[in-house]
């Protein structure tokens, strides 16, 4: 029998956390699949809504911390469904300028109002939201520091968060 596999804390957190991660990401889908939408295309659509200048697909990719081409692509199939339109930037022509159309503006109010699972967080208390909300900040800045470590060399594929 092989022996068992010791995991340190920082291990098990990951892990935990990693599964939470997947169960919420899996409920959300589904609660948005009820309107149309996914995760991803919600991203998008909040992105274009709150933003105060005009979006382009990169700088979409970068406040989404996605790459380009993956944000490029959806942007298209999201045009194709009619939520948000495309336009040639008419100073910088190689630019496309994103912006939300009628149906994506409905999408976003269907969006905020479903609301099932975001509530899942309110089994926590006002001071353990803060806390999670420090730690989860703190989790982020240390795992971008370990991608830019892990980046082979300046001449790789750009890093665009």
């Amino acid at each position: 029998m092989a022996e068992p596999i010791r995991l340190n804390e920082n291990q098990k957190a990951w892990l935990r956390l990693e599964t939470f991660v997947a169960i919420m990401e899996r409920a959300r889908n589904l609660e948005l699949a009820r309107i149309g939408l996914n995760i991803p295309q919600a991203s998008v659509l909040y992105c274009l809504k709150v933003s105060k200048e005009p979006m382009t697909p990169m700088r979409l990719a970068r406040m989404m911390h996605k790459q380009p081409h993956t944000v490029s692509a959806l942007v298209h199939r999201m045009e194709t469904q009619g939520l948000v339109s495309t336009k040639k930037d008419m100073k910088r022509k190689n630019w496309l300028r994103v912006s939300l159309t009628k149906k994506g503006e409905e999408a976003v109010k269907q969006w905020a109002a479903a609301s099932e699972v975001p509530d899942v967080m309110s089994c926590l208390s006002k001071k353990e939201s803060e806390a999670l909300y420090m730690i989860t900040k703190k989790l982020h800045n240390k795992s971008l520091e370990a991608i830019r470590k892990m980046q082979p060399d300046p001449y790789s594929e750009p890093l665009f968060w």
